[in-house]
């Protein structure tokens, strides 16, 4: 019997790369449980934002559920944009507007070492349980390559001489964040 799982998003490039990772599982994203609330992310950190998200969908919905909250933490910006990044360059969470923002920001700076991390917060049950997963590597000069998304053009992870925008899917989900946050969830639920 496949097991059911609801992922706390609406972002359809996050669910697609989630579900190739659980195969095992019907992982169903906000819009399937008829879920059309902008769920608040209110905490100053990507673990209280994925808990805000999880909690959310189980008090409402009943489902269990996992939630993300994914920042790109730049070391010559004292870790920005981290939380924020989706907001970076305002509400309207454009990524050009981001990377733009991001790039202009870096400008001049010598350092451009960065990290991707993800937090996923699992709510099953009454239980909580929580996964990161990092990828460390660099904030490119410009943009390049057209697949991902986000800040996937302007960031190559090290041992890549690409950024993850330039790598299929199937590859970058062998290395990224993301999937290392979920790798660890699916370990834990394969228990």
């Amino acid at each position: 019997m496949v097991k059911e799982l609801v992922f706390a998003t609406n972002n359809m490039n996050k669910l697609r790369e989630v579900q190739q990772l659980l195969p095992g599982f019907r992982v169903l994203g906000l819009i399937e449980i008829g879920c059309n609330e902008d769920i608040p992310e209110t905490a100053d950190t990507l673990e209280g934002n994925s808990m805000i998200k999880a909690r959310w969908v189980k008090e409402r919905y009943g489902y269990d559920c996992f939630a993300d909250d994914t920042g790109l933490e730049v070391a010559a910006l004292d870790g920005a944009p981290g939380v924020i990044s989706a907001r970076y360059a305002g509400e309207g969470k454009s990524s050009e507007d981001n990377m733009s923002k991001l790039l202009s920001e870096l400008d001049g700076k010598s350092d451009r070492s960065a990290r991707f991390r993800t937090v996923v917060t699992l709510v099953m049950g009454e239980e909580y349980y929580t996964f990161e997963g990092i990828v460390k590597g660099e904030i490119t000069m410009s943009r390049s390559g057209a697949e991902g998304f986000g800040y996937d053009p302007i960031f190559k992870a090290e041992g890549f001489d690409k950024t993850f925008a330039e790598i299929p899917l199937s590859e970058k989900n062998k290395v990224s964040h993301r999937a290392r946050a979920v790798r660890a969830l699916i370990e834990f639920l394969n228990q």
